[in-house]
């Protein structure tokens, strides 16, 4: 059976404002130093699929965008346009639709546009695994990764072992397959810290693996509403009323999360243990994971002169950041704005953006 890849690329990324912006959200961002992080998204995924078998949601108002920065990477019309943010349920759902109408039942491999993998070749072998165990098991498949600090920002995943007869017949074994008994939301640090040491927890990639056919039987099973809509976009699929239908129908899809309204409640769903040096880059802070750290602990990106300075993340694109006597700051530069913030405030600056768009300073969004 083929294998397909779905990224999902619909968002904001607005905890990296400044830099991230309405028309160049944090998916089309260069973080690395390498490449944006929709294409480093991509290239990971070319490890395991064809890169014509690869594609991508996201907002109509990207699409020209997206279009232009994976150009050689993706075809054109494998970048799928949502008309409204409606939440992962209904972009997944859509692609499934669209995979199975068009192209006939496959494996989706379901991944966010902005994550960091450091070791790529362990990351495809997983995903092999998950293929071939989504294709004979008609299971639900995620892929958790062993956490390594007490982390609040992420959910969980509590999981035990899955029985034995499950991997038996499994060729590409590159990690545990296991049983996912609960999806636990970010927990304070308390609890953060009772996990770590339980061993029984997962972080919560947001990755996906399973049968276009499957997933949307139980969106059928356990939302109906949104199956319904889903149902309606299907059949002008491949006909003149496609675009005019998914503009109609799509933006009054329940808005819910592929967590929330699926995985939560479905049985049998399966996790894959990722040890694979995964960040999910959400924030300034999470810079780190990306950039290596001088004797001071100073992450620095363009030009950066410090005197007494420890502990800081600058982000520099067109002019010198100079500090003195500062420790634990996130200070970023572009030509319209700078951010001054609190390390441990990072994940506050989305409610900049928010009060951004309440103050009416479209410019700056």
């Amino acid at each position: 059976m083929k294998a397909y890849g779905v990224i999902m690329a619909g968002g904001g990324g607005t905890r990296f404002w400044p830099l991230s912006r309405k028309k160049m959200p944090k998916q089309f961002l260069n973080l690395t130093g390498r490449e944006t992080m929709v294409n480093e998204t991509a290239d990971r995924l070319m490890k395991s699929l064809d890169k014509d078998d690869i594609f991508v949601v996201t907002n109509k108002t990207q699409v020209p965008q997206m279009e232009k920065i994976t150009t050689g990477r993706l075809k054109k019309d494998h970048i799928l346009a949502e008309p409204a943010a409606r939440n992962t349920a209904a972009c997944i759902g859509y692609a499934a639709i669209e995979i199975l109408k068009k192209y006939g039942d496959g494996i989706m491999c379901i991944l966010p546009s902005d994550a960091y993998v450091q070791d790529e070749d362990t990351f495809a072998a997983i995903i092999n695994q998950a293929i071939e165990t989504a294709e004979k098991t008609d299971k639900l498949i995620t892929v958790g990764i062993k956490p390594t600090f007490p982390c609040t920002g992420y959910g969980y995943i509590k999981y035990r072992e899955a029985d034995a007869s499950i991997s038996k017949d499994i060729k590409n074994q590159a990690t545990t397959c296991l049983k996912v008994e609960d999806f636990v939301e970010k927990p304070d640090l308390e609890t953060a810290e009772s996990y770590l040491a339980d061993g029984g927890y997962a972080w919560n990639s947001g990755m996906f693996i399973w049968k276009a056919s499957v997933i949307l039987k139980y969106f059928e099973k356990l939302l109906p509403d949104v199956y319904t809509c889903l149902q309606e976009i299907e059949k002008a699929l491949g006909t003149p009323e496609e675009k005019g239908v998914i503009e109609k129908v799509y933006p009054v899809i329940p808005k819910i999360s592929i967590d929330y309204g699926i995985m939560e409640r479905a049985d049998s769903v399966l996790m894959l243990e990722g040890n694979f040096g995964w960040n999910d880059v959400g924030s300034w802070d999470t810079l780190s994971a990306l950039h290596e750290a001088d004797d001071l602990g100073n992450i620095t990106v363009g030009d950066h002169f410090n005197i007494d300075t420890t502990n800081c993340i600058a982000y520099a694109q067109s002019k010198l950041i100079a500090t003195v006597g500062v420790d634990n700051l996130i200070i970023v530069e572009t030509p319209d704005a700078v951010l001054v913030c609190a390390k441990d405030r990072a994940q506050d600056v989305k409610n900049i953006v928010e009060g951004l768009d309440q103050a009416g300073l479209e410019q700056y969004l």
